[in-house]
């Protein structure tokens, strides 16, 4: 079963969490992603201030290679990726999107909500830990990538 998200997670709304709650687990994100993020966080409110940081540290530690060159199983943005939520075993499938993009009913994940930069960049089969309201953590798995823009062939999302 697939179920929906927290409102406030889906739309990036990290008050209240620690800075530090993600596992330093490997990454990999497009050049043009990069690009992209960094183009956006250049112009987000600061509001969302700790949401910019965690996106910003995931992108200092990601390995970023050529859109051309990225593996199928790994999330992108504007991929649809399905994870479990392992404390849970309940399974979600989720878009990652841009916050201009973010869609609750539609389970359209802002990357500046804690499990869409959780998201980014993981492949398949990794595990990562993502802070929850309450000061709490949950850890999820890629389970698959549905559908990835680069092994589409379509760059221009």
């Amino acid at each position: 079963m697939v179920s929906s998200l927290n409102p406030a997670l889906a739309h990036g709304s990290t008050e209240g969490y620690p800075l530090d709650i993600m596992q330093a687990t490997k990454i990999t994100l497009t050049s043009l992603d990069l690009s992209r993020l960094r183009s956006m966080l250049d112009t987000v409110t600061n509001r969302e201030s700790e949401a910019i940081e965690r996106l910003e540290e995931e992108l200092l530690r990601a390995q970023v290679v050529e859109p051309t060159q990225i593996s199928s199983d790994v999330v992108t943005m504007n991929s649809r990726v399905e994870f479990e939520a392992l404390d849970t075993n309940c399974k979600r499938e989720v878009v990652l999107v841009y916050p201009r993009d973010a869609d609750v009913a539609a389970n359209r994940v802002s990357v500046l909500a804690p499990v869409g930069s959780a998201l980014l960049g993981l492949r398949v089969g990794q595990t990562i830990e993502w802070p929850v309201p309450g000061n709490r953590t949950k850890r999820i798995r890629i389970l698959r990538v549905l559908y990835q823009p680069e092994a589409a062939g379509d760059l221009s999302l």
